[in-house]
């Protein structure tokens, strides 16, 4: 797997919060380690070599936890938003230069054992500049956001879903590094911005992902993924 992963890690993590003001949301302890370290073991065991952690809120705590990758055998860089945090589209804008022209991106509190192979020739196969993985959802984890229909998204926004939305932005995304290159370096931009430019303009292909994600944005969502690495654990010891 030759394509970086970008791993943004930059928000505050409100929802966690007393916990995320001392420390950021990705190094929560989760099933005994850092939930970083979760992240990294599954992208290692699915082939990639190379990560880079867009980081903001605390960011030196997580470069100075993970480091660069030794004890994983891998390289982990990282990219930082600067005194004012960049929003996520901006987070990947300023890591360009560490990622090359192409990539993946996840969100720095999703746990997401799918196949990034299968992501990655579905990408190739479209022939279009970024892809969006997606899951049909109905409302199950959380309130969808996506209008998908004859394999094409139609609409995708969080604040103001379409009614007909069945479907949920999964958390991976694969970019060619030129779509992200079109916007200003340094300014603060929301990645589902960017999801709808490539939209309105058909260049967003989907992968639609069969099995759920496990995220720890929220402390129910932290305490369902505890569950899940922790069962993980004990049927491979």
């Amino acid at each position: 797997m030759n394509y970086p992963v970008a791993i943004l890690a930059g928000g505050l993590g409100r929802r966690l919060r007393p916990s995320t003001d001392s420390i950021p949301k990705v190094l929560t302890e989760v099933a005994g380690k850092p939930f970083a370290f979760h992240q990294i073991e599954l992208l290692r065991s699915h082939g990639f070599q190379r990560l880079v952690f867009c980081v903001g809120h605390h960011g030196e705590m997580v470069e100075e936890r993970v480091g660069g990758g030794e004890q994983w055998g891998i390289e982990i860089t990282y990219s930082y938003d600067g005194s004012e945090l960049l929003g996520t589209g901006g987070a990947l804008r300023k890591a360009l230069p560490e990622l090359g022209e192409a990539f993946f991106s996840m969100y720095g509190d999703a746990y997401l054992d799918c196949d990034y192979g299968r992501i990655k020739a579905a990408f190739h196969l479209s022939l279009k500049p970024a892809l969006m993985t997606i899951l049909h959802n109905a409302d199950r984890w959380n309130r969808s956001n996506v209008f998908y229909k004859d394999g094409r998204i139609n609409s995708y926004d969080k604040r103001d879903p379409d009614p007909n939305a069945r479907h949920i932005d999964y958390g991976i995304g694969v970019f060619l590094a030129r779509v992200i290159e079109a916007y200003p370096l340094g300014t603060k931009i929301d990645l589902g911005r960017i999801y709808q430019d490539l939209i309105a303009n058909d260049q967003l292909a989907a992968y639609e992902q069969p099995d759920r994600f496990y995220e720890i944005g929220s402390s129910s969502g932290l305490e369902e993924t505890r569950q899940y690495l922790t069962g993980r654990l004990a049927v491979s010891e």
